[in-house]
Protein backbone atom coordinates (compact mmCIF):
# COMPACT_ATOMS: atom_id res chain seq x y z
CA UNK A 1 0.00 0.00 0.00
CA UNK A 2 1.05 3.24 -0.23
CA UNK A 3 0.50 5.45 2.44
CA UNK A 4 0.16 9.23 3.35
CA UNK A 5 0.69 10.37 7.08
CA UNK A 6 0.09 14.33 7.13
CA UNK A 7 2.39 15.50 10.32
CA UNK A 8 3.75 12.34 10.43
CA UNK A 9 6.86 13.41 12.62
CA UNK A 10 5.46 13.32 16.20
CA UNK A 11 4.87 10.14 18.58
CA UNK A 12 1.91 8.47 16.56
CA UNK A 13 3.52 9.24 13.42
CA UNK A 14 6.54 8.21 13.80
CA UNK A 15 5.12 4.92 15.39
CA UNK A 16 2.85 4.25 12.69
CA UNK A 17 5.90 4.92 10.02
CA UNK A 18 7.74 1.93 11.46
CA UNK A 19 4.80 0.16 11.64
CA UNK A 20 3.52 0.14 7.94
CA UNK A 21 7.29 -0.09 6.94
CA UNK A 22 7.73 -3.00 8.38
CA UNK A 23 4.86 -4.86 6.58
CA UNK A 24 6.26 -3.16 3.27
CA UNK A 25 4.42 -0.14 2.55
CA UNK A 26 5.94 2.40 0.70
CA UNK A 27 4.93 5.31 3.63
CA UNK A 28 5.29 9.13 3.08
CA UNK A 29 5.32 11.71 5.38
CA UNK A 30 4.08 15.28 4.76
CA UNK A 31 5.41 17.58 6.93
CA UNK A 32 6.70 21.52 7.41
CA UNK A 33 10.60 20.52 7.65
CA UNK A 34 11.27 17.45 5.49
CA UNK A 35 14.56 15.99 6.19
CA UNK A 36 14.63 12.13 4.56
CA UNK A 37 13.70 11.35 1.24
CA UNK A 38 10.31 9.77 2.00
CA UNK A 39 9.36 13.58 3.12
CA UNK A 40 7.22 16.03 1.53
CA UNK A 41 6.97 19.60 2.13
CA UNK A 42 3.43 20.66 2.95
CA UNK A 43 2.69 24.01 5.33
CA UNK A 44 -0.98 22.31 6.30
CA UNK A 45 -3.01 25.25 4.70
CA UNK A 46 -2.32 25.60 1.21
CA UNK A 47 -2.03 23.38 -2.06
CA UNK A 48 1.61 22.84 -2.88
CA UNK A 49 3.61 19.95 -5.08
CA UNK A 50 2.89 18.02 -2.03
CA UNK A 51 -0.79 17.01 -3.67
CA UNK A 52 0.68 15.18 -6.15
CA UNK A 53 1.94 12.45 -3.80
CA UNK A 54 -2.13 11.83 -2.58
CA UNK A 55 -2.77 10.94 -6.10
CA UNK A 56 -2.98 7.17 -6.33
CA UNK A 57 -2.71 6.69 -2.77
CA UNK A 58 -4.63 3.64 -0.79
CA UNK A 59 -4.54 5.10 2.42
CA UNK A 60 -4.11 9.15 3.92
CA UNK A 61 -4.07 9.59 7.85
CA UNK A 62 -4.17 13.61 8.98
CA UNK A 63 -2.67 13.96 12.51
CA UNK A 64 -2.28 17.53 12.28
CA UNK A 65 -2.59 19.72 14.69
CA UNK A 66 -1.06 22.23 17.19
CA UNK A 67 -0.73 20.25 20.69
CA UNK A 68 -3.16 20.87 23.25
CA UNK A 69 -0.76 20.73 26.14
CA UNK A 70 -0.12 24.30 26.43
CA UNK A 71 -1.61 27.80 27.82
CA UNK A 72 -5.17 28.15 26.27
CA UNK A 73 -4.63 31.99 25.69
CA UNK A 74 -6.70 33.52 22.51
CA UNK A 75 -3.23 33.18 20.60
CA UNK A 76 -2.96 29.02 20.75
CA UNK A 77 -6.61 28.84 20.60
CA UNK A 78 -6.60 30.07 17.35
CA UNK A 79 -3.93 27.93 16.76
CA UNK A 80 -5.30 24.81 17.78
CA UNK A 81 -8.29 25.39 16.20
CA UNK A 82 -7.29 26.90 12.90
CA UNK A 83 -4.12 24.12 12.89
CA UNK A 84 -7.22 21.35 12.35
CA UNK A 85 -9.50 22.66 10.50
CA UNK A 86 -6.83 24.25 7.84
CA UNK A 87 -5.01 20.82 7.26
CA UNK A 88 -8.59 18.91 6.64
CA UNK A 89 -9.34 21.54 4.45
CA UNK A 90 -6.61 21.59 2.14
CA UNK A 91 -6.28 17.58 2.31
CA UNK A 92 -9.80 18.24 0.76
CA UNK A 93 -9.16 20.01 -1.85
CA UNK A 94 -6.02 17.39 -2.74
CA UNK A 95 -8.38 14.89 -2.84
CA UNK A 96 -10.77 16.27 -5.05
CA UNK A 97 -8.05 17.21 -7.14
CA UNK A 98 -7.21 13.70 -7.83
CA UNK A 99 -7.96 11.29 -10.56
CA UNK A 100 -7.00 8.15 -8.44
CA UNK A 101 -8.09 8.88 -4.96
CA UNK A 102 -7.72 7.23 -2.34
CA UNK A 103 -9.15 4.33 -0.49
CA UNK A 104 -9.47 5.41 2.93
CA UNK A 105 -9.35 8.63 4.54
CA UNK A 106 -8.57 8.86 8.55
CA UNK A 107 -8.27 11.90 10.35
CA UNK A 108 -7.52 12.47 13.59
CA UNK A 109 -10.02 13.55 16.09
CA UNK A 110 -10.00 12.68 19.70
CA UNK A 111 -11.77 10.93 23.00
CA UNK A 112 -12.19 14.78 24.60
CA UNK A 113 -15.28 15.14 22.56
CA UNK A 114 -17.69 12.97 25.06
CA UNK A 115 -18.32 15.20 27.98
CA UNK A 116 -16.68 14.92 32.10
CA UNK A 117 -18.38 11.44 32.61
CA UNK A 118 -17.40 9.28 35.68
CA UNK A 119 -20.52 6.88 35.06
CA UNK A 120 -21.40 7.14 31.45
CA UNK A 121 -19.87 4.82 29.39
CA UNK A 122 -19.59 6.61 25.97
CA UNK A 123 -19.70 4.71 23.22
CA UNK A 124 -19.77 5.97 19.75
CA UNK A 125 -23.65 5.60 19.53
CA UNK A 126 -24.74 6.90 23.01
CA UNK A 127 -21.76 9.15 23.84
CA UNK A 128 -22.89 12.66 25.53
CA UNK A 129 -21.12 15.11 23.07
CA UNK A 130 -20.64 18.40 25.06
CA UNK A 131 -19.84 22.01 24.71
CA UNK A 132 -16.56 23.67 26.34
CA UNK A 133 -13.81 24.89 24.08
CA UNK A 134 -12.36 21.34 23.20
CA UNK A 135 -15.48 19.71 22.68
CA UNK A 136 -16.13 22.48 20.32
CA UNK A 137 -12.83 22.11 18.60
CA UNK A 138 -13.43 18.09 18.09
CA UNK A 139 -17.17 19.12 16.68
CA UNK A 140 -15.82 21.60 14.33
CA UNK A 141 -12.62 19.26 13.41
CA UNK A 142 -15.22 16.43 12.48
CA UNK A 143 -17.53 18.31 10.95
CA UNK A 144 -15.22 20.32 8.26
CA UNK A 145 -13.97 16.64 7.65
CA UNK A 146 -17.77 14.96 7.08
CA UNK A 147 -18.78 18.51 5.23
CA UNK A 148 -17.62 16.62 1.49
CA UNK A 149 -18.53 13.17 0.58
CA UNK A 150 -16.01 11.70 -2.26
CA UNK A 151 -17.61 9.01 -3.89
CA UNK A 152 -15.13 5.80 -3.02
CA UNK A 153 -13.29 7.91 -0.46
CA UNK A 154 -14.38 6.30 2.59
CA UNK A 155 -13.17 8.67 5.93
CA UNK A 156 -13.00 7.81 9.41
CA UNK A 157 -12.74 10.14 12.20
CA UNK A 158 -10.38 8.70 15.03
CA UNK A 159 -11.50 9.59 18.63
CA UNK A 160 -8.44 8.47 20.29
CA UNK A 161 -7.97 8.37 23.67
CA UNK A 162 -4.56 9.20 25.65
CA UNK A 163 -1.98 6.87 24.03
CA UNK A 164 0.63 5.41 26.02
CA UNK A 165 4.43 4.90 25.05
CA UNK A 166 8.14 5.17 25.79
CA UNK A 167 8.57 7.21 22.91
CA UNK A 168 7.13 10.31 23.30
CA UNK A 169 3.22 11.42 24.24
CA UNK A 170 2.11 11.55 28.02
CA UNK A 171 3.38 8.42 29.45
CA UNK A 172 7.55 9.47 30.11
CA UNK A 173 6.09 12.46 31.99
CA UNK A 174 4.24 10.09 34.43
CA UNK A 175 6.65 7.80 35.01
CA UNK A 176 9.23 10.68 36.10
CA UNK A 177 6.48 12.02 38.37
CA UNK A 178 5.94 8.82 39.75
CA UNK A 179 9.73 8.30 40.09
CA UNK A 180 10.03 11.49 41.50
CA UNK A 181 7.49 10.25 44.52
CA UNK A 182 4.66 13.02 43.20
CA UNK A 183 2.63 9.88 41.43
CA UNK A 184 -0.47 9.91 43.62
CA UNK A 185 -4.03 11.01 42.56
CA UNK A 186 -4.45 14.22 41.18
CA UNK A 187 -7.60 16.03 42.03
CA UNK A 188 -9.93 14.09 43.77
CA UNK A 189 -8.95 11.16 41.68
CA UNK A 190 -12.17 9.64 40.30
CA UNK A 191 -11.99 11.09 36.84
CA UNK A 192 -11.96 7.85 34.45
CA UNK A 193 -8.54 7.55 32.29
CA UNK A 194 -9.37 6.23 28.80
CA UNK A 195 -5.85 5.14 27.28
CA UNK A 196 -4.93 2.65 24.66
CA UNK A 197 -1.02 0.72 24.30
CA UNK A 198 0.78 2.31 21.16
CA UNK A 199 0.85 -0.98 19.51
CA UNK A 200 -3.02 -1.35 20.00
CA UNK A 201 -3.07 1.80 18.41
CA UNK A 202 -1.31 1.15 15.28
CA UNK A 203 -3.12 -2.49 14.94
CA UNK A 204 -6.56 -0.44 14.90
CA UNK A 205 -5.50 2.04 12.47
CA UNK A 206 -4.56 -1.18 10.08
CA UNK A 207 -8.10 -2.89 11.60
CA UNK A 208 -10.01 0.00 10.67
CA UNK A 209 -8.24 0.33 6.86
CA UNK A 210 -8.61 -3.43 6.28
CA UNK A 211 -12.06 -3.60 7.39
CA UNK A 212 -14.15 -1.57 4.45
CA UNK A 213 -17.35 -1.41 6.30
CA UNK A 214 -15.51 0.82 8.52
CA UNK A 215 -16.42 3.95 8.41
CA UNK A 216 -17.65 7.49 10.33
CA UNK A 217 -16.68 8.25 13.74
CA UNK A 218 -14.57 5.66 15.64
CA UNK A 219 -13.03 5.21 19.42
CA UNK A 220 -9.88 4.13 19.34
CA UNK A 221 -9.03 3.49 22.91
CA UNK A 222 -8.77 0.66 25.17
CA UNK A 223 -11.88 -1.65 26.64
CA UNK A 224 -11.27 -0.76 29.99
CA UNK A 225 -10.52 2.80 31.47
CA UNK A 226 -10.23 3.32 35.03
CA UNK A 227 -9.84 5.67 37.71
CA UNK A 228 -7.29 8.12 37.64
CA UNK A 229 -6.72 7.29 41.41
CA UNK A 230 -6.55 3.32 40.46
CA UNK A 231 -4.39 4.14 37.15
CA UNK A 232 -1.44 5.96 39.32
CA UNK A 233 -1.58 3.08 42.15
CA UNK A 234 -1.03 0.46 39.47
CA UNK A 235 1.44 2.74 37.54
CA UNK A 236 3.37 3.00 40.63
CA UNK A 237 2.85 -1.01 41.58
CA UNK A 238 4.50 -1.79 38.52
CA UNK A 239 7.72 0.73 38.79
CA UNK A 240 8.40 -0.24 42.59
CA UNK A 241 7.61 3.20 43.62
CA UNK A 242 5.91 2.28 47.35
CA UNK A 243 4.52 5.89 47.58
CA UNK A 244 2.60 9.06 45.47
CA UNK A 245 2.16 12.40 47.15
CA UNK A 246 -1.62 13.59 45.59
CA UNK A 247 -1.90 16.60 43.88
CA UNK A 248 -5.09 18.95 45.04
CA UNK A 249 -6.77 20.66 42.23
CA UNK A 250 -5.63 24.26 43.97
CA UNK A 251 -1.57 22.86 43.43
CA UNK A 252 -2.29 21.53 39.72
CA UNK A 253 -3.32 25.00 38.97
CA UNK A 254 -0.62 26.94 40.09
CA UNK A 255 1.71 24.15 38.69
CA UNK A 256 -0.19 24.46 35.16
CA UNK A 257 0.92 27.74 35.01
CA UNK A 258 4.90 26.97 35.33
CA UNK A 259 4.46 23.81 33.15
CA UNK A 260 2.28 25.52 30.69
CA UNK A 261 -0.61 23.35 30.19
CA UNK A 262 -4.31 23.26 31.81
CA UNK A 263 -5.52 21.42 34.23
CA UNK A 264 -8.19 20.06 32.16
CA UNK A 265 -5.70 17.51 30.43
CA UNK A 266 -5.37 16.05 34.18
CA UNK A 267 -9.06 16.39 35.49
CA UNK A 268 -11.59 15.71 32.91
CA UNK A 269 -13.27 12.22 33.24
CA UNK A 270 -12.80 10.38 29.88
CA UNK A 271 -14.82 6.96 29.66
CA UNK A 272 -14.79 5.84 26.37
CA UNK A 273 -15.50 1.97 25.10
CA UNK A 274 -14.40 1.39 21.70
CA UNK A 275 -17.70 -0.56 20.70
CA UNK A 276 -16.94 -0.24 16.41
CA UNK A 277 -12.97 -2.27 17.13
CA UNK A 278 -15.13 -4.74 19.06
CA UNK A 279 -18.12 -5.55 17.21
CA UNK A 280 -15.51 -5.82 14.13
CA UNK A 281 -13.80 -8.55 15.90
CA UNK A 282 -10.59 -6.30 16.87
CA UNK A 283 -7.98 -8.22 19.98
CA UNK A 284 -6.16 -5.67 22.01
CA UNK A 285 -2.71 -7.38 22.80
CA UNK A 286 -3.08 -5.25 25.87
CA UNK A 287 -6.41 -4.35 27.30
CA UNK A 288 -5.67 -4.22 30.44
CA UNK A 289 -3.73 -1.31 31.82
CA UNK A 290 -1.59 -4.15 34.64
CA UNK A 291 -0.66 -5.75 31.01
CA UNK A 292 0.17 -2.11 29.54
CA UNK A 293 2.30 -0.75 32.14
CA UNK A 294 4.11 -4.46 32.68
CA UNK A 295 5.09 -3.96 29.08
CA UNK A 296 6.00 -1.05 29.07
CA UNK A 297 8.29 -0.73 32.17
Amino acid sequence: MKIIIAAGTGFLGKNLEKYFTEKENEVYILTRNPKRKNEIHWDAKTLGEWKNWVENSDVVINLTGKSVDCRYTEKNKQEIYSSRINSTKVLQQAVDQCINKPKVWLNASSATIYTHSETQLNTEENGIIGDDFSMNICKSWEKEFFTVKNENVRKVALRTSIVLGNNGGAFPKLKLITKLGLGGKQGRGKQNVSWIHIDDFCKAIQHIIDNENMSGVINVTAPNPLSNEEFMMKLRKEMKIPFGLNALVWQLEIASIFLKTETELLLKSRNVYPEKLIKTGFEFSYPNIENAFKNLI
